[in-house]
C-alpha cells in the first residue's frame, strides 16, 4: 500500500513525457556566425519590404506532402517574420559576397543609391523533394525587372529543408548583385 502513491506518481510522470508537445524549433535564413567579414560597400541600396505569398508568410512551416496535400509543421519556425527574414538574407548576402551596403544604415548621398524591390512568388518546401524559389525584382534607377525560378534539392528532414532555403536565398541575392553592377539582368 505504500508503494501505491509512489507507483502512481511514476505513471503520472511517463504519461505526461508521452504525451508532451515536441520543442519548438526556429530556423533563420541568415548564415551562420562563422561569416567573414564584409569588404568595405563600393555602392548602397535601398532594398524594401520584400513580398512574400500570404500562404507561407507565418511563423510555421508548410510544408508539401508526397501527396500534393499541405501540412503546416507547428514545431518548425521561422525565427522571424518569412518577409523580414528573406529581406534580412538577401542584405547579407549582398553585404558579404557583392560588396553592397545597405542605405538605410549608412549616410549616403541620394543619388548614389539603387532602389531594390523583391516581390517572392512561390517560397516551398515539398517534403522529399526540396524547396522552390521564384522572385521578381526591380532596380531603380533604370526601371531594370528580372526574374528566377530556383529549385534546391533536400530530404524531408527540416534542417535539410532549411538549408536549402537558405541556398536559394542566397543565389537570389548573387543574382540581385549582378543585376545592380551590370544594370542588366543576369543569364
Amino acid at each position: 500500500m505504500r508503494l501505491l502513491p509512489s507507483a502512481l506518481a511514476v505513471l503520472t510522470v511517463i504519461l505526461a513525457g508521452c504525451s508532451s508537445t515536441p520543442a519548438t524549433r526556429f530556423h533563420s535564413l541568415l548564415a551562420g556566425s562563422g561569416t567573414a567579414a564584409a569588404p568595405a560597400p563600393t555602392r548602397y541600396v535601398d532594398l524594401g519590404p520584400v513580398g512574400v505569398p500570404a500562404a507561407v508568410d507565418q511563423p510555421q512551416w508548410v510544408v508539401r506532402l508526397p501527396d500534393d496535400s499541405l501540412r503546416m509543421l507547428e514545431q518548425e519556425r521561422w525565427v522571424a517574420p518569412l518577409r523580414d527574414e528573406v529581406r534580412a538574407a538577401l542584405l547579407d548576402g549582398l553585404r558579404q559576397r557583392s560588396g553592397v551596403g545597405d542605405a538605410r544604415t549608412a549616410p549616403v548621398p541620394p543619388g548614389d543609391v539603387s532602389r531594390v524591390r523583391v516581390d517572392v512568388l512561390r517560397f516551398e518546401s515539398a517534403a522529399g523533394r526540396g524547396t522552390w524559389l521564384e522572385a521578381r525584382w526591380t532596380v531603380a534607377p533604370g526601371d531594370l525587372s528580372c526574374g528566377i525560378s530556383l529549385r534546391e534539392p533536400a530530404d524531408t528532414d527540416p534542417l535539410a529543408l532549411a538549408a536549402a532555403h537558405r541556398r536559394a536565398v542566397n543565389t537570389l541575392a548573387d543574382r540581385i548583385g549582378v543585376s545592380l553592377s551590370t544594370r542588366g539582368c543576369p543569364a
